[in-house]
């Protein structure tokens, strides 16, 4: 893995872990928002068929799906459009 992306990928990961600190219950705002961009991401897989968007199931989708949670998997939606 690139330099870079291992840098950008530890700034996010201390973005989310000082967002999550300041709530009440940091483990489980931590949890939530991986499982819930865990299921996103499985959603999206299994629509795939019907709707015709397919999101490749890798190393950085699932980083992005588990620290960034539903908003993560928004992006990695309309980075294509972005791009």
């Amino acid at each position: 893995m690139p330099t870079p992306l291992i840098v950008l990928d530890a700034i996010c990961l201390l973005a989310v872990a000082r967002a999550a600190a300041a709530g009440r219950r940091p483990a489980r705002s931590i949890l939530g928002s991986a499982l819930g961009g865990i299921a996103a991401l499985g959603a999206v897989a299994l629509l795939a068929p019907y709707t015709g968007v397919v999101l490749p199931l890798n190393v950085f989708t699932g980083f992005a799906a588990a620290v960034l949670g539903i908003p993560g998997v928004i992006l990695l939606l309309l980075l294509p459009l972005l791009l």
